[in-house]
Formats: structure tokens, C-alpha cells, sequence
């Protein structure tokens, strides 16, 4: 897996101060897309154990809120397979941290299901997630009054209670995740 840029000081992706992974490769290819370099899987460097050190380092200071996953799309078979042995690893390391990821996928129809890569290396980043923004970028559906997300279609889930409960549980834009 290549990845695109790390943000080591990211306030736009999630709450407070974040380390951000852009990875690559994507194939929604979204018209209006913010980030079309990150469509190339070979865009970028190797995420190597190196990068995965760095990170763990760069999330260490008390002001770093989170982490959090996007690209290209994380949730791509070659993406998720890189990334669920080291979300893991992060999430044992920063149990007291907020995780969130961006994927153009929809939770209910493609992640859940199975048709998108291996259902255990989804469930294995899912289960480490806070807060899933899910739904491919619809320029037409455009609102730069959203929070943290490009288009009104797009949804920002509670992961743990969406699991647990079966159904999605929508992100009220208050509580702290």
C-alpha cells in the first residue's frame, strides 16, 4: 500500500488537533473530487513499519485528539489489508483517542456486506473506528456548511453503537467523539 501525505497537525478531518493518513488509491472517482492524485494506487510512498512508528510517535502529545483515515479510500481490498493489522496496533496503543475515517463506500450496502475487500479486514478497521463518514462525494449534493463532510448525502456514523445496535447511528455533531 502507498500512501499519499500524513497531516501531523489536521484540524479539518474530525475534532481538535488530528494526525491525518491520505492514502492511495480509490476507484470511486468522484466528480469534484478534492483529492484526484490520491485515485492512484502507486501515487505516493510505501507505508512501511516506519511510517506506522511515526505515527504512533506523532499521536503521542496530550493535544493530538485523534487519528483519522482517508484518501484515496481506505476501505479499498489492497488499502484494508495494509491498514486493519495497524489500526489495531494503534488502537491498543491509543485506547483514549478519537478514530475517524472517510470512505467513498456505503456502510449498510458495501462495507457490511462483504462486497467491498475482505469482510474481516473491514470489521477489523471498523472495530477500531468512533466515527465512519461514509457515501461517495456527489458534487451536485455539494454544501460547504457541512461539517466534515463534502456532500449532504454523505453520513457520519457512530461505529461502536451502529454495530452493536444493528442500525446506523448517526453522529448528532455535538457529543464528543
Amino acid at each position: 500500500m502507498n500512501y499519499a501525505t500524513i497531516k501531523w497537525y489536521d484540524i479539518s478531518n474530525g475534532p481538535g488537533v488530528r494526525v491525518s493518513l491520505y492514502v492511495s488509491g480509490c476507484r470511486n472517482h468522484c466528480k469534484g473530487c478534492f483529492n484526484k492524485e490520491t485515485w492512484d494506487f502507486d501515487y505516493g510512498e510505501p507505508f512501511t513499519k516506519d511510517v506506522e512508528d511515526k505515527i504512533i510517535e506523532g499521536l503521542k502529545p496530550d493535544y493530538i485528539s485523534g487519528f483519522t483515515l482517508l484518501g484515496g479510500d481506505p476501505f479499498e481490498p489492497e488499502n484494508s489489508k495494509a491498514l486493519a493489522p495497524f489500526m489495531k496496533r494503534l488502537r491498543s496503543i491509543y485506547p483514549e483517542k478519537s478514530f475517524w475515517c472517510f470512505t467513498g463506500y456505503d456502510l449498510d450496502s458495501e462495507l457490511l456486506t462483504g462486497k467491498k475487500g475482505d469482510l474481516s479486514d473491514v470489521m477489523d478497521i471498523l472495530n477500531t473506528l468512533d466515527v465512519l463518514v461514509d457515501g461517495r462525494f456527489i458534487e451536485e449534493k455539494k454544501d460547504l456548511n457541512l461539517r466534515f463532510k463534502g456532500s449532504s448525502n454523505q453520513r457520519t456514523i457512530l461505529v461502536k453503537p451502529t454495530l452493536e445496535r444493528d442500525e446506523v447511528v448517526l453522529w448528532d455533531g455535538e457529543t464528543k467523539v
